[in-house]
C-alpha cells in the first residue's frame, strides 16, 4: 500500500482514476456507522477533488446535508490495483457544481439522465491510499 500526495498524484493514478470502473462509497449516517454504496465518481486532481452526482433524497447526501463535512471515502478496485479518496464531503445543489458534476461524469462514464432533484456529493481529498 502506497500513500499518494492529493496535490500531485503519479501518473498511474491518473489513469487509474479514467478508465470506466464503478466504486463504493461510505458516508456516514447520524449514529457514526458507514452506509456503503455502489458509484461512479470522478476525480480532478487539480483540486484534489471528488465528485459524485445524485439525487437529494438519497441516502448517501442526506447522510452529508445531516453531517456536513462529515469523512466520506470512495473506494475502487481492479483486481490488485485499488484506490481509496478521504475527506470531508459536502452536497452542492448550485446549478454550477451540478454542471461540472455532470460533464465529467459523461465524460468518464456517459451522459446521465436529467434530473431536476440532482444534487453533486464533493469531497475535498486529503487521504489517498492504494496500490498502482
Amino acid at each position: 500500500m502506497a500513500r499518494f500526495e492529493p496535490s500531485d498524484p503519479p501518473l498511474t493514478l491518473i489513469e487509474f482514476v479514467t478508465e470506466h470502473h464503478l466504486a463504493s462509497l461510505t458516508t456516514l449516517r447520524a449514529d457514526g456507522s458507514p452506509h456503503v454504496v455502489p458509484v461512479g465518481f470522478t476525480f480532478e486532481p487539480g483540486r484534489a477533488l471528488v465528485r459524485v452526482i445524485t439525487f437529494a433524497g438519497s441516502r448517501k447526501a442526506r447522510n452529508l446535508f445531516e453531517r456536513p463535512n462529515s469523512r466520506a471515502a470512495v473506494c475502487q478496485v481492479d483486481r490488485g490495483r485499488w484506490l481509496t479518496f478521504e475527506g470531508a464531503g459536502q452536497v452542492r445543489s448550485d446549478a454550477e457544481s451540478n454542471a461540472e458534476g455532470v460533464r465529467r461524469y459523461a465524460e468518464r462514464y456517459r451522459v446521465p439522465k436529467d434530473r431536476v432533484d440532482r444534487v453533486t456529493i464533493e469531497i475535498v481529498v486529503d487521504t489517498i491510499l492504494g496500490h498502482v
